[in-house]
């Protein structure tokens, strides 16, 4: 303890602050990459006028929230008030809408990954970049925007990320990680910055439109893990820390999306190596040996945060529906007095799952909150179906919703596996769904038919991840690799626990995706007809 309070004292520490869909998470690490305190501020999404957003107060105040919280638990724990820190890294949600005026004011709501309304200009993208532009993108929230003749578009000066734009307020920077950027607009691998030729194309597509702004001029600085980008100033000390304890100055990392911190937190950048996230959403990343020989609108290529590429299957729904259902079997329980701890709920509902039939006894279910592009739907509509020769019990209803989970990621996972011929040597696991030990491993390795590892330093997520950008920034060697810095320094000795597909698994998540695809006619009713 006195040698972690001496560590905090002198600044030996390093802060990786993510901003995920429910939740803001802060976290402090030591120099042998261990969290020594933490801090989170719990948020949500609003539907506003068609748009799921967040408010810039809410950014705000979640921001100063999280750390407040870790602050204080720096407090509680060595007796001392958080100063000075080594190295900062900040992280968000990918991808997204967000842009400024030359005054730096906010001209639209912020737009999430969520939202699925800009299908026709990710399609024309698609077809003039012969590359896969996925709806979330903001290279496809901006073409929407000019399409549908937005006026604020004619006064924008700067578009970014949720990251990019803290590390903006933070530093006085404009600048965004390879990773965060290859999620606003296709990177050249050779270069590791912004296509230089699709720059030109999209000039050329919003000539007529004679804006003052060129989108290369407009879009922020792109920088590989490693590099110095940017220093904390009085205004973002103050801002993180409206008490005025912390000191600026201190050195940040380039700004990175979850994917990035994903990568990096479960040792998941050097080819065959990948790594799956599931939790309000889903995705599976796996580095590539070679391009891909064409493109597809289910993969995503996107970057490590050093720049190598990587395919990326994204779906927006995961757990949210299954979590709904748990909430209601407490709601159950404790109708009849019943007092249940939600992780002993979920361990046991999870494990139920394990003794129901291979094909869920006939079950199905769709998870979709809100779209699915994956699928082809812009709007969702939570659905549980059954046959009245179903095998409806509660084994087989919850090894249908874990099944579901992975429905719509499976459908890319297919195309990256079965067509394109990928391998993966095992794939790293993390999020919400992996929280009870075994039964989620299992899913997915059925799904994905490779082997799964969850490390003990799963549940620590992206905040940690990018607590470890920092750090690489802070301490790499000359010469010395992102992937040389995981595997020697961090994981070093950490193997994790492994579980392999088992055959008869893989065959029963086949079978129940050809009822799952042949059923999404029922989800599109459901859209079309549930208001």
């Amino acid at each position: 303890m006195s040698g972690i309070r001496e560590a905090v004292v002198n600044g030996q520490t390093t802060l990786g602050i993510e901003l995920g869909s429910t939740r803001i998470k802060a976290v402090l690490i030591d120099s042998s990459y261990k969290v020594i305190a933490s801090g989170s501020w719990d948020w949500e999404n609003q539907l506003e006028n068609g748009v799921w957003t967040y408010s810039m107060e809410q950014v705000r105040e979640g921001l100063q929230g999280s750390y407040k919280a870790l602050k204080e638990d720096v407090k509680e724990k060595y007796g001392v008030t958080l100063t000075k820190i080594g190295a900062i890294g900040i992280s968000a949600m990918m991808h997204g809408y967000l842009v400024f005026d030359k005054d730096g004011k906010l001209l639209a709501p912020f737009r999430t990954w969520r939202n699925t309304m800009t299908a026709q200009a990710a399609s024309e993208l698609i077809e003039l970049f012969q590359y896969n532009i996925p709806q979330r993108w903001s290279i496809a929230h901006l073409y929407h925007s000019t399409l549908n003749g937005e006026a604020h578009v004619a006064d924008i000066d700067f578009m970014t990320t949720l990251a990019g734009y803290i590390h903006w307020q933070l530093t006085g920077e404009k600048t965004i990680g390879v990773c965060e950027a290859s999620g606003m607009f296709p990177i050249d691998p050779a270069t590791k910055q912004f296509n230089a030729k699709m720059l030109d194309q999209f000039q050329a597509l919003i000539a007529d439109k004679n804006y003052s702004w060129k989108i290369s001029e407009i879009l922020p600085k792109v920088q590989s893990a490693g590099e110095v980008a940017g220093r904390l100033t009085e205004a973002g000390a103050r801002l993180l820390d409206p008490e005025g304890d912390l000191e600026p100055g201190i050195p940040c990392c380039p700004p990175e999306g979850d994917a990035g911190t994903g990568m990096a937190a479960t040792n998941s950048v050097r080819p065959r190596t990948g790594n799956i996230s599931a939790g309000t959403s889903v995705f599976a990343m796996i580095v590539l040996e070679h391009e891909l020989k064409k493109v597809h609108e289910e993969l995503d290529m996107i970057m490590t945060p050093d720049g190598s590429p990587v395919a990326m299957v994204h779906c927006n729904n995961c757990t949210s529906d299954l979590n709904a259902w748990v909430g209601l079997f407490k709601e159950f329980a404790e109708t009849f007095g019943m007092e249940i701890d939600m992780n002993d709920l979920f361990g046991k509902l999870y494990n139920k799952a394990l003794e129901g039939d291979a094909d869920c006894g006939g079950l199905l279910a769709y998870n979709y909150f809100s779209g699915e592009h994956l699928t082809g739907f812009e709007e969702g509509r939570p659905l549980f179906v059954r046959t009245p020769d179903s095998r409806f019990t509660l084994a087989n209803f919850m090894r249908t919703h874990l099944f579901t989970c992975l429905g719509a990621l499976k459908t890319g996972l297919d195309i990256l596996f079965k067509e394109e011929g990928v391998e993966a040597d095992e794939v790293l696991g993390h999020g919400g769904l992996f929280k009870t030990k075994g039964v989620g491993q299992k899913i997915v390795a059925a799904a994905m038919d490779v082997p799964v590892v969850v490390m003990e330093t799963a549940g620590e997520g992206g905040a940690w991840g990018i607590a470890l950008l920092a750090d690489y920034m802070k301490e790499r060697k000359d010469g010395e690799s992102l992937g040389d810095f995981l595997a020697d320094r961090v994981f070093a000795g950490e193997k994790g626990e492994k579980v392999w597909p088992d055959k008869d698994d893989v065959a029963s998540f086949d079978e129940f995706l050809v009822r799952y695809t042949e059923g999404l006619a029922i989800e599109r009713a459901a859209v079309e007809h549930l208001h």
